[in-house]
């Protein structure tokens, strides 16, 4: 698709991808409002990556294949970043987040390493939302990988409420995950 000068300039109506990249707006809004654990809940913040997400794509148009490829994915893609190092510069803690009381375990190297932090972020966010008891069952079980009986000893409590907490404590964390459009993969 051919764009004359006059299409990609800012304040034109004439450009072809203006309202397809209008009309993802508030799809974006939503998108980084529903990463609380980066945007902090934080209504102007979201507003601003937005705002930064859709000048970048005006500002690329002429680059983007706005027929063949959803321009949806490449928003969600410079917005997710965007606030990624917003979150990055602004922080006050070190690299390698913790639940409050709990050590994580080493993860896994992946391609995109703002992809592990957003993951994780996500994950503590969701451990937060869960009461004390499940949430110590679930990240002594399942993130540090440690036996049933043992935790269940080291806690002072039966194997089988162990299990149950840990049962109840992952159907709340998947809850909460699947309320804030998270998919595990």
């Amino acid at each position: 698709m051919e764009h004359t000068a006059d299409q990609a300039r800012p304040g034109s109506t004439t450009a072809p991808w203006a309202e397809l990249l209008a009309a993802e707006r508030e799809v974006l809004y939503r998108f980084i409002s529903g990463l609380s654990g980066l945007s902090g809940n934080d209504p102007h913040r979201a507003e601003d990556i937005v705002q930064e997400a859709m000048l970048r794509a005006w500002q690329s148009a002429e680059a983007l294949d706005w027929e063949r490829r959803p321009i949806r994915l490449w928003l969600f893609t410079v917005a997710r970043r965007l606030l990624i190092d917003d979150w990055r510069k602004n922080r006050a803690v070190p690299v390698g987040i913790a639940v409050e009381g709990f050590p994580t375990p080493a993860a896994a190297d992946t391609a995109d390493p703002s992809d592990r932090i957003l993951d994780r972020l996500v994950l503590v966010e969701a451990l937060r939302s869960l009461d004390r008891i499940h949430q110590e069952a679930v990240v002594h079980v399942h993130l540090l990988g440690r036996p049933g009986a043992e935790v269940a000893r080291a806690v002072g409590i039966p194997g089988g409420t162990l299990k149950s907490r840990t049962h109840h404590g992952v159907r709340s964390l998947r809850r909460h995950l699947a309320d804030r459009g998270v998919v595990a993969s």
